[in-house]
């Protein structure tokens, strides 16, 4: 993969920016750091894009001196830049002069004003006082008829903590505001002084559903900066668990959205067969979530003939029953009234934020990093990236199945031509002050860890952009024009994790 760097001064950022967008340039993510306990009064950001048909990253870099933390926002030309300027903003405080919108984000009305917590001299176990004096205000629609209809954070049912807000009029939805970051558990902070291979541990713990996904962004980026080639064999077995973990994701997807009308058929078959998927994995890997399977150098552990052969008779069998199953609900008049045009998601939005995964894909934008910026042993292997047009929660459906199709492919490929050898190398030096970026396709899209060391081995800089992160901006754009009971089978649609959003 192609990697160019470039320096700017702060104010010059949407100069820079603005060519890489207009030549396709897409933006993955900011990495904002703290670089003053280095002997340099200084702060760092970092925007990081990919190009479209290339296997190319770019990144744009500059230095705020610490007696004025400040720098020339890019969210007017970026939109998908806005929540990353405004978590830099709450958890650094380096302020980007010409931010449309520099409400908090991550923290929330009694966090004191002035208080860093991502700042080098935070401690990790201080909690500061509350500031009750301080406010949070909403937009509001505003006219006669019109009504607030606020939800959660707390839900009746197992679900994360998130707050909604709806302007209505009647049982329609003229505006939503999705207030997120209750599951906030300090997992960067966490990580300062970490030794990079213990790191590993806290990458498949951000979220419980992405733990291959997350470990394998984190072991390429620690690979790179080792300069480590991993075995032919672990590249393979890479694929594998990815697919296996893409799999019960989306086959369980496939049935919590028809829980979002009450479809009792799909909901039981869907978790029905999630159950059989994850009983192979605990089978295969022991652990129902594949947990522990990616290691520094390589994976953890070898899959031998008779798990292969294990591997493929259950996935024969939950492909051919999924087949019957999608065909049943595809078929109901009820659940095809409820999922057509029911909340669409606009390619243009998509675009604009830079969403990725099946959301993405089912509104029509091309984006994978499997075949666009390969990694592991994707680039020896044949799959398509289906795409759909319609944007709306049925296209999000019919992803999800021909995105599982595609896995069931690729994991018959890896079976057959998997080569022997080595699974696992020694992970080499990690000098201090080097960064590496690991990019890999989760079942929710394009999961983004950036790590940068410091001395004698331990994590000096961990950022992490999660596909919810860069999805959850959408979501109230396709909920205006929707009723309120279309919510939650909308935000089914998205599959979302909270967790490691906010991470």
């Amino acid at each position: 993969m192609k990697f160019i760097r470039v320096d700017v001064l702060p104010h010059e950022l949407p100069n820079a920016c603005a060519p890489v967008i207009n030549q396709h340039g897409r933006f993955i993510t900011m990495v904002a750091s703290d670089e003053c306990e280095r002997g340099i009064d200084r702060f760092v950001v970092r925007y990081l894009f990919a190009h479209d048909g290339k296997s190319e990253l770019t990144m744009i870099e500059s230095v705020l001196p610490g007696s004025d933390p400040t720098y020339a926002s890019v969210s007017s030309i970026i939109p998908a830049a806005s929540w990353a300027e405004r978590e830099a903003y709450d958890l650094f405080g380096i302020r980007p002069i010409g931010h449309p919108d520099l409400r908090p984000l991550v923290l929330h009305e009694h966090w004191p004003e002035g208080v860093y917590p991502l700042r080098k001299d935070y401690p990790l176990t201080e909690m500061p006082a509350r500031d009750t004096a301080r406010s949070w205000s909403y937009p509001k629609v505003e006219g006669e008829g019109v009504f607030e209809v606020p939800v959660g954070p707390i839900h009746a049912g197992v679900i994360e903590p998130g707050h909604f807000r709806f302007q209505v009029m009647g049982d329609s939805v003229l505006h939503l505001e999705a207030k997120l970051f209750y599951t906030h558990r300090g997992i960067e902070k966490r990580s300062e002084g970490m030794k990079v291979t213990k790191g590993l541990y806290l990458a498949e713990r951000i979220c419980g559903v992405c733990s291959v996904s997350h470990a394998l962004s984190y072991a390429q980026a620690i690979e790179s900066i080792a300069g480590t080639k991993i075995p032919k064999r672990a590249e393979f077995l890479r694929v594998l668990f990815a697919e296996m973990e893409r799999l019960y994701n989306h086959v369980g997807d496939i049935g919590n959205m028809c829980a979002g009308i009450g479809y009792a058929y799909g909901i039981n078959h869907g978790a029905r067969l999630k159950e059989q998927l994850m009983q192979m994995n605990d089978c295969i890997i022991g652990h129902r979530f594949l947990r522990g399977c990616i290691a520094l150098g390589g994976v953890a552990e070898d899959i031998t003939e008779e798990k292969f052969e294990h591997i493929r008779r259950t996935l024969e069998q939950v492909e051919r029953e999924l087949h019957e199953i999608v065909e049943q609900i595809l078929s109901h008049d009820i659940v095809i009234n409820r999922f057509a045009n029911t909340g669409v998601l606009p390619e243009q939005v998509v675009r604009e934020l830079s969403a990725v995964g099946p959301t993405a894909r089912a509104s029509n934008y091309d984006v994978d990093a499997r075949r666009d910026l390969p990694y592991a042993a994707y680039s020896e292997l044949f799959f398509d990236v289906p795409t759909l047009a319609e944007g709306d929660v049925l296209a999000r459906f019919k992803q999800r199945f021909l995105e599982a199709e595609q896995s069931f492919r690729l994991v018959e490929q890896v079976i057959q031509s998997i080569p022997k050898g080595d699974i696992r190398v020694p992970i080499g030096e990690f000098p201090p002050n080097a960064y590496g970026i690991g990019i890999t396709e989760s079942p929710r899209g394009e999961n983004v860890h950036f790590v940068m060391t410091g001395p004698n081995h331990t994590i000096y800089r961990y950022r992490v952009r999660s596909a919810p992160y860069a999805n959850w901006p959408a979501v109230p754009f396709c909920v205006p024009g929707n009723i309120i009971p279309d919510f939650p089978l909308i935000n089914k649609s998205f599959e979302l994790c909270y967790a490691c959003c906010d991470r």
